[in-house]
């Protein structure tokens, strides 16, 4: 077979990503995948989004990458959560259609120049001189490049446990990849074991939805790309229902069958999204849970049971489920599993997602310890940007943490690993004004154009976009309003009159008033907004938030900058911190093992002290 410049193993979020990213700045690509029918599966609930993963999205989308894309081309529903709170936690979040979500990306790449496809597992990756030199599948055949990107998933040495049942697979109705693990841990690599789940699939046809509360999508959807995708204009709605103590004992039941009470899992489950009966367990005293009932797809009767994960043998499972609201004559299309699979602690990685051990080997998704769609193809993006641009001898390209939530989930990883599956959260970015949903694309897409691959047209549109936002807030601020132009509006609001003319940005701050109704009401801006093209909703919800939250983004960003300072004390690879005798013990084993490249990075490390941080100042200082 012919040479490639980068060899992406695995089809799932992060291997297309990287294939995407990487082709589209004029790398070569093969893309394998043991099934070329399952590409970014949705293995598990059929949507994308969500509390600070919406925010990733948004920002893969701004750096050119395809998944809001592919989002927004095959949703059915759409919602803006935390539209309640401030503007740093909104956070959108859409239903899709399992199967068009998996062919829109298969169409996507197959219409990517540069990349190749080839169905097949990959058994050992070869290695010359510590160097990437190729990958040898199952097929026998040995295929050179000067990269490969690992996206496996949950294939590496994947085991399903339903009750006492338990078989090899990467995901239900797919092989696992059995060899790749011991040809990794033989170069040097440590290995170790987690778990994640899924629910019951249940048929619709006989679910009694009117037991439910309905769950619809916005009145007025948005979307996850800047560039121009369709809106979206009929929605399904997801259903909530309930638990109960009935439900409680009866799953109860078949604790003693349980993998994960009897200790046949070995391997950490998600904290955040655990099983349903880890949650009676740790909270005992709680007498129901939530359960969201999501359709999977525009034609089809197939119900995703969100918030049921379990690996309790079926017939309790189904046993229970029956005693939920809604699910008396519930059938079922097949039982909820746990699945346990290898992963790699991510601090053997580099920040461009290359190992420390082999040159030109990266890792990108669940391999390094993470769940959700959203952080997989986020690294898998990132690897495969800095794959491409390794290979050409350029700078790697790294994101921090004031830059975006993929930088802080990559500075996470790297400094601070991880034992659990690592999922993403608004809490876990200490920049949460500066880093938010909408504006992703002024963040971003200027860097991503200028290591090639934002295009120029989205660098452009992003430009004139945020060039519109200005003009519109400085007139805003110039704009002296009358009392007879917004006394009645006020009024209505519900909010205090005013009697001499005040700037329109200043009435704008009151939480009660909205940009719209100043357009709707007050003819001078209405007819600037419309002279200057200022009307277009995106325009409009940007400029509002640049007005009402200046104070606060000007204050972040004195923090960022502030902070920033750490940040350009570099610390070289092989520093030798065990010289260092004024460090603590615990600093100096941390810092030798993660290696951090500035001092900012080893401030965030757990057990490194402000007192060890003083240290290290001083010492660089002199």
């Amino acid at each position: 077979m012919q040479k490639y410049d980068i060899i992406v193993v695995g089809a799932g979020h992060a291997g297309c990503e990287a294939a995407a990213a990487a082709a589209n700045m004029g790398s070569k690509v093969l893309l394998i995948t043991m099934n070329m029918m399952n590409m970014a599966q949705m293995s598990c609930n059929p949507s994308m989004g969500g509390v600070a993963k919406g925010q990733i999205v948004r920002e893969i989308d701004a750096m050119g990458g395809y998944s809001g894309i592919v989002t927004d081309r095959t949703m059915i529903q759409f919602r803006m959560l935390n539209r309640s709170k401030g503007p740093a936690m909104w956070s959108p979040r859409a239903q899709n259609d399992r199967v068009l979500f998996s062919l829109e990306w298969r169409s996507m790449l197959e219409n990517t120049k540069n990349v190749d496809f080839w169905q097949d597992s990959v058994v050992n990756i070869i290695v010359k001189n510590e160097k990437i030199a190729g990958v040898k599948t199952g097929l026998g055949f040995d295929i050179k490049c000067k990269a490969v990107i690992l996206a496996n998933g949950t294939f590496l040495n994947g085991l399903i446990h339903i009750g006492e049942k338990q078989f090899s697979g990467g995901r239900m109705g797919d092989s696992a990849s059995i060899s790749l693990t011991e040809r990794l841990v033989d170069l040097g690599f440590i290995a170790s074991r987690m778990k994640t789940g899924t629910p019951v699939r249940v048929d619709g046809r006989t679910l009694d939805f009117s037991k439910m509360d309905e769950q619809p999508g916005d009145a007025v959807p948005g979307k996850f790309s800047f560039t121009d995708t369709p809106a979206l204009i009929n929605q399904r709605s997801c259903w909530l229902t309930y638990t109960s103590g009935q439900v409680h004992d009866i799953l109860r039941t078949g604790f003693d069958k349980s993998p994960m009470f009897t200790g046949r899992i070995q391997g950490k489950g998600p904290r955040y999204c655990p099983s349903i009966e880890d949650k009676i367990d740790r909270f005992s005293s709680k007498e129901r849970h939530q359960l969201f009932i999501e359709p999977e797809g525009w034609n089809t009767v197939e119900y995703y049971v969100n918030g049921f994960s379990s690996s309790l043998p079926e017939e309790v499972q189904f046993s229970a489920l029956r005693k939920v609201k809604g699910f008396g004559k519930a059938k079922f299309f097949r039982p909820g599993y746990a699945i346990e699979y290898d992963y790699f602690p991510p601090d053997q990685l580099n920040f461009s997602l290359e190992t420390r051990r082999i040159e030109g080997l990266y890792f990108a998704g669940q391999i390094n310890g993470t769940t959700g769609y959203e952080e997989a193809a986020a690294q898998g993006m990132m690897a495969g940007i800095n794959a491409h641009l390794k290979i050409r001898k350029e700078k790697e390209f790294i994101l921090k943490r004031s830059d975006a939530y993929i930088g802080v989930l990559i500075d996470d990883l790297i400094t601070k690993g991880t034992e659990e599956p690592y999922r993403m959260f608004t809490s876990r970015a200490e920049y949460r004004i500066l880093l938010r949903q909408d504006n992703a694309d002024q963040r971003l897409t200027r860097l991503s154009n200028e290591i090639g691959l934002a295009t120029k047209q989205r660098f452009e549109v992003a430009e004139e976009k945020y060039r519109r936002v200005n003009d519109f807030s400085l007139f805003l601020h110039a704009f002296s309003v009358k009392p007879t132009q917004i006394n009645r509006l006020l009024s209505e609001k519900e909010t205090n009159e005013i009697v001499q003319k005040q700037k329109a940005s200043t009435i704008l701050l009151r939480p009660q008033l909205f940009l719209q109704d100043m357009i709707d009401h007050i003819e001078e801006i209405r007819v600037y907004a419309h002279d200057h093209g200022f009307l277009n909703r995106e325009i409009v919800e940007e400029t509002e938030l640049m007005i009402k939250y200046e104070s606060y983004i000007v204050k972040e960003q004195e923090l960022v900058d502030k902070h920033a300072n750490l940040e350009n004390f570099s610390l070289s690879g092989d520093f030798e911190y065990a010289k260092l005798t004024s460090l603590s013990h615990e600093a100096r084993e941390k810092l030798n093992k993660v290696k951090p490249r500035t001092i900012g990075q080893a401030s965030r490390i757990s057990g490194v002290s402000p007192a060890d941080i003083s240290v290290l100042i001083v010492y660089l200082g002199r």
